[in-house]
């Protein structure tokens, strides 16, 4: 194979794209797709100081890195779920991507900070793992891009992340989920611009990137994980995407192209959002949801004092 780009030997095949690349122009590829992304959704403006949900596998690793590399102001964000052995280790690897590149990395761990951990929330809840971790992950990540400040707030879901989770929405045709799945949600309400810029690139391609960039990852997959559909999702279009390259892309592009905005509600359709009583984040009700698992977890508010979590790096007020 060679590469598209210089003719040289290349070290990667992307088949919807047909083309082949050499470790450098694949690097660039990545870069230009992410690039091209922002642009075309409106993600990010020159100068917008980014915080990126960080869990230490190789696609928010990936998009805090190119996002570094692009030159934006991007700090990251590592929430400890609690779940043995699975959570030590995606934090020694959080923590060694931000100490090798002088990065700031805020370190929230559930156990310590709120009294509980993921599998207790889910069994005290009645709740799956995967949904007390959403929750948990929503709540605490919105929080702390509000605290800090930051412009948007940057997630690693990648272009089969996206897909998956269109075929689970549309197959039962759950049109709140589908109006949500936008690469770019504004902020409002309370709630920080949240955006995702590796929709325009793959697993496979990240995992690449990872590679050629000497990015160390957490490969195991979270062991809360097993069962969950959207895994099924995955493997049903891969196995599409096998015998028709590029059906991922034009599944998720065209439905934003041609019915993403049929999903949207309008403002007559929009719940009253007010402030939690316990926590003050923004609240379809009295008490949000997060305080409710909280709750039900016996868990608590952060009460030891500390202002903010523990930082790895240079603290993040000194960024701003």
């Amino acid at each position: 194979m060679k590469c598209r780009v210089c003719r040289g030997p290349a070290v990667i095949d992307v088949r919807r794209h047909n083309a082949n690349f050499c470790g450098e122009h694949f690097l660039r590829h990545c870069r230009e797709q992410v690039a091209r992304a922002i642009k075309g959704h409106q993600m990010l403006e020159a100068g917008d100081r980014v915080l990126v949900a960080v869990s230490g596998g190789k696609d928010s690793l990936a998009v805090w890195d190119i996002l570094v590399e692009l030159g934006y102001e991007a700090d990251g964000l590592y929430l400890g779920l609690g779940i043995d052995g699975y959570s030590p280790e995606s934090e020694r690897f959080a923590r060694a991507f931000a100490e090798s590149r002088g990065l700031s990395l805020e370190v929230v761990d559930l156990p310590t900070d709120y009294g509980y951990d993921i599998r207790g929330a889910a069994r005290s809840a009645k709740r799956v793992p995967c949904s007390a971790c959403g929750l948990s992950k929503r709540h605490l990540f919105d929080e702390a891009a509000e605290r800090g400040g930051y412009d948007a707030l940057a997630t690693g879901h990648n272009l089969d992340d996206e897909a998956a989770v269109l075929l689970g929405n549309v197959l039962r045709w759950q049109g709140e989920y589908l109006g949500r799945q936008q690469p770019v949600l504004h902020a409002g309400d309370g709630f920080p611009r949240k955006v995702k810029p590796l929709v325009r690139l793959g697993e496979r391609e990240m995992a690449a990137y990872c590679v050629l960039r000497g990015i160390d990852y957490m490969v195991e997959e979270c062991p809360m994980a097993l069962g969950n559909k959207h895994i099924g999702y995955k493997e049903a279009l891969n196995s599409i995407e096998e015998r028709s390259p590029g059906s991922k892309h034009a599944f998720y592009f065209g439905f934003l192209d041609r019915a993403a905005d049929l999903f949207v509600p309008g403002d007559d359709d929009r719940s009253p959002i007010r402030a939690c009583v316990r926590c003050g984040s923004p609240a379809g009700a009295e008490v949000c949801a997060f305080c409710h698992l909280l709750e039900r977890a016996g868990g608590h508010l952060p009460s030891n004092g500390r202002d903010v979590p523990v930082r790895l790096g240079r603290p993040i007020s000194e960024a701003r």
